[in-house]
């Protein structure tokens, strides 16, 4: 059994299934930092990690200019043209 922990505040828990994982990722990985502080810190790991499992992969990073505002157009179409995956993260 997986559990999923959600950080939005769900006063009532909402049920999600997961997608089957086939454990393979083809193509280039793109990180987006959305830039809030600390999010970097936690990149940088997941960075490291994805590039011990996916030795073969490119990885990409990517900042949005501020947390407070959706990403630019020009900055989602890049990250769209670039990348098969893409992880959004962030950290407080």
């Amino acid at each position: 059994m997986t559990t999923i922990l959600d950080p939005t505040d769900e006063r009532v828990p909402v049920a999600r299934q997961i997608t089957p994982r086939t454990g393979t990722i083809e193509g280039v990985i793109g990180l987006l930092d959305i830039s809030k502080p600390r999010g970097n810190v936690l990149l940088d790991e997941l960075e490291r990690l994805l590039a011990d499992r996916f030795p073969d992969n490119e990885i990409r990073r990517y900042a949005k200019p501020t947390f407070t505002k959706p990403c630019p157009s020009d900055l989602r179409l890049k990250i769209k043209s670039e990348c098969s995956v893409l992880v959004e993260a962030l950290a407080d």
